[in-house]
This record gives structure tokens, sequence and C-alpha cells, in this order.
């Protein structure tokens, strides 16, 4: 039984080139011709167009071209028309490092767009200078990296179905992600260092990013806070399924604001592959040349924003046809700045949680005593209420639809306070299991502590 290895194929691309040049010249080689004969069939043959190997469109051949086939393999045979490899072969002459990576990633980006396609609209853009590089160099590029088509093909089909997306618009989608960035040395200790940054789907733009020690719910939180007072709001916000943004409070927070929340599926590395590739490009432009000068995450993010802003957000960008991230979203984006009012946010990111006030006027939130001069509420459980959009704010009672403020206790005068004798839960009573209000404890705990 035959198999596929039995199949005779050229063994390399010259033999398949060597192969395209002797169909071309097809009949020529087969008779005698005068002179006169052969350059009436050369000129013919000029006149016609072919598919070279790889190429993504036909094309035709000078006179002069084809002759020189025609002696080459009167002289050495179907050897004599397997191409001769320049010693600068594949380095394309004319285009600088930056112009042939670019190129590069334009077609990782986009497979299905042909080199004279790519070419046209980086000279249209001012990108390249007209007539400065050929189609068929750039195809040679792709060639020599792997990037021809059947290449390309061969990849797509051992991957798992999955294709290319990308959302309508700007603003429609926004992913959101973390990555660990090299410890800092500060003041004597070792501090972790995380950043939390939001991209926008459609133009690769950096709509927020935030130098951080951690990667709590509520710091990716802030981020989006950030966002949507400067940016018009997305439709869609994007997230790992990582424990850090599967809480309740940033999904509650995006149901109120109308924004979709939706997770990554678990063990899938290439639905977050936007992110990834924009990790990989702060990690090598900026994250690992941080060095021992850092000595603050204030110093981190300052050094994250000249990066972003001078060099991420300038440089032409493979999946957008060289276009720069800050060109496409500037060119699609709403123009209202901030159509989220800050009232709005506020009561988006308010909390509320139930209390009982002691009857000396005071209750615990968060590990800290606040007080209140409404009587009537002493010895009663009340509706506490406090806004995550500024947690250094006192939180307040919530009593029939009215808003009554607390402050907290001065230590030294709590101090003086009479102690109220404890008092154990009678035998049978049900005891409280609040999960929302531990979870606002220990959140508001930790903020405290941070004061």
């Amino acid at each position: 039984m035959h198999t596929h290895v039995d199949t005779l194929e050229p063994r390399d691309h010259g033999e398949e080139v060597a192969h395209f040049r002797a169909q071309v010249l097809g009949p020529l080689l087969t008779r005698s011709l005068s002179r006169g004969e052969l350059a009436e069939g050369l000129r013919a043959l000029s006149e016609q167009r072919f598919s070279p190997p790889g190429a993504d469109t036909s094309r035709t051949f000078a006179v002069a071209t084809l002759e020189k086939w025609f002696y080459a393999y009167r002289h050495d045979g179907l050897e004599g028309l397997v191409p001769v490899p320049r010693s600068d072969r594949g380095a394309a002459r004319r285009l600088t490092l930056e112009q042939r990576e670019l190129l590069c990633e334009i077609r990782r980006a986009r497979p299905s767009a042909s080199a004279e396609l790519i070419v046209r609209t980086l000279e249209n853009d001012g990108r390249l200078e007209r007539g400065a590089v050929s189609a068929g160099t750039v195809r040679r590029l792709f060639l020599e990296r792997g990037l021809d088509r059947p290449t390309l093909k061969q990849s797509s089909s051992d991957d798992t179905g999955r294709r290319r997306w990308e959302a309508p618009r700007v603003d429609a989608v926004w992913h959101a992600d973390v990555c660990h960035g090299p410890s800092l040395s500060i003041e004597g200790r070792t501090v972790p260092l995380r950043i939390h940054a939001i991209l926008d789907d459609k133009s690769r733009h950096i709509v927020a990013i935030q130098a951080a020690s951690n990667e709590r719910e509520h710091e990716m939180l802030a981020l989006v806070v950030k966002a949507l007072r400067r940016w018009h709001p997305p439709e869609v916000l994007y997230l790992d399924n990582g424990s850090t943004y599967s809480g309740k409070t940033l999904r509650t927070a995006c149901t109120r604001l109308g924004i979709s929340l939706v997770h990554a599926k678990p063990y899938d590395p290439e639905a977050r592959g936007k992110m990834e590739r924009f990790w990989r490009t702060l990690r090598e432009g900026c994250l690992d040349h941080l060095g021992e000068s850092v000595s603050s995450l204030h110093d981190v993010q300052m050094r994250l924003l000249a990066f972003i802003d001078t060099h991420y957000h300038a440089r032409p960008h493979g999946s957008l046809m060289g276009n720069t991230p800050l060109e496409v979203y500037d060119a699609e984006r709403s123009h209202d700045p901030s159509p989220i009012t800050e009232a709005r946010l506020a009561e988006a990111l308010t909390v509320h949680a139930n209390r009982r006030v002691k009857r000396d006027g005071t209750l615990e939130v968060g590990g800290v005593t606040f007080e209140t001069d409404v009587g009537f509420v002493a010895g009663r459980i009340v509706t506490v209420g406090r806004s995550l959009l500024d947690p250094s704010t006192a939180p307040w009672i919530v009593h029939e639809d009215k808003r009554f403020a607390l402050r907290a206790v001065d230590p030294a005068k709590n101090g003086q306070r009479r102690k109220q004798p404890s008092r154990r839960p009678k035998a049978g009573l049900d005891l409280d299991f609040d999960p929302p209000k531990a979870a606002l404890d220990a959140w508001l705990g930790r903020r405290g502590g941070e004061r």
C-alpha cells in the first residue's frame, strides 16, 4: 500500500524553482531553434503570466531573464536553473531592521494579506518609501522567516482551528490582566511587583496601567475606575479566569455600570494572546531593564508611562497593518471623555452590610470603631454603607432611605469609655452567617491598615 512518503516532490525550494523555470521555458527546450525563432519564442513567453512557487499572484518575466534561463539549462541542465543564493539573500538590503520586523509582524497577524497589499498599504501610510522595496523582495523575506503561505497554512492546520478575532470597533472590548515583574528592593525589603493593565482589543491601545505590590481584586477595580474616568466605557471587560478577578465585587460594579464581565476559559492561553503579546513587549522594552536604581512603585509607574507613551503607543503594530495603537484609537474612539459621571461611579461602587450598634452609639467596621449621634439606633441592627470609590471616606448608616453620618472614634477618648460587659449569645438563638459582611470586614480591615 502506498503512503504519503511515496509522493515524489522537489527536495527543496531551489529545486522547486528550477522545475518552475523549466516549465515556463517549455517547448523552447525540446527542439532546435534558430536565433530568430528563439527570440520570437522568448518574446511570446514574456507576455504571459506565471505564478512562481510561494507567490501570492502571477507575474511576467523579462526577455533577458528568460534568455538567461534558456542558456543556463542548455549548459547545465536542470541544475543550471536552481537559483544561486546571494550572500545577502533574504536580507532585504533596502529595508531597515525595524521595517523587516514590521513586515513580518503584519504577515503573522494577517496571513491572508498578500505581499503586494502589505507593501502598498505601508507606502500609502508613508511607512515605506514608494518603490524602495518590491513585493518580490518581501516575499523572499517571508520565505526566509517561514512566513510563506504554504508554511503558514500548515501551521494553521496544526492548531486547534482557532480563527483570529478582532472587536469591530474601539471600546467594544477591553482586556484586563496582571503581569508579574521582577521583585524590587525598597528600603532593605523585597517587594513583589505586579503590573495591572487594560488594553483595547481593536487598537491595542493601553487605556490604563498601574504598578502595584499585589494582585487583589480591588487593585483591578481601582484601575477600571481610573480608565472610566478618562475614556468611554467598554461594552465588554474580558478578564483572566483566576481567583483575582472572579470575586463578586468587580462583577457587581461592572453590572451596575452596564459593562459585561467575561472570563476566559480555563487553561486556554490562546484566548489571552493579545495581552500576552503586550506583556512580552513590556518585558523586553521596560521591565527587564529596571535595574537597581528603581526604589519605589512610583519610580516603576513613571517608567511604565514613559515606555507606553514614547514607545508602545507610537510604534507601528503588525496587527494594525503598520499603524500605531494611538493612531487607531484616536481615529475611532468616542470623543466624549467620560460619559460615566462621578455620581454614577460612586453609586456603582457602594457596598452595604448589616452592623449592630452598641448601646454607647458605636459600631465596628473593618476593625475600626465608628460612632453616631443618632440615639434611636443604639442596640439595633442597621445597614452600613461605604463607597469603594474612595475608601478613605467614612461609612454611613442607612435608615428609612436616610443617611446618618459616622465618624471615627478618637482612640484616647474611646479609652475613657466604660467598657461594656461581654454578653454570650443565649442558647438557641440563631447566630449571624453573612458572607458579604465577612468579605466587607476583611476588605475594609486591610484598607484600614494601609492608612
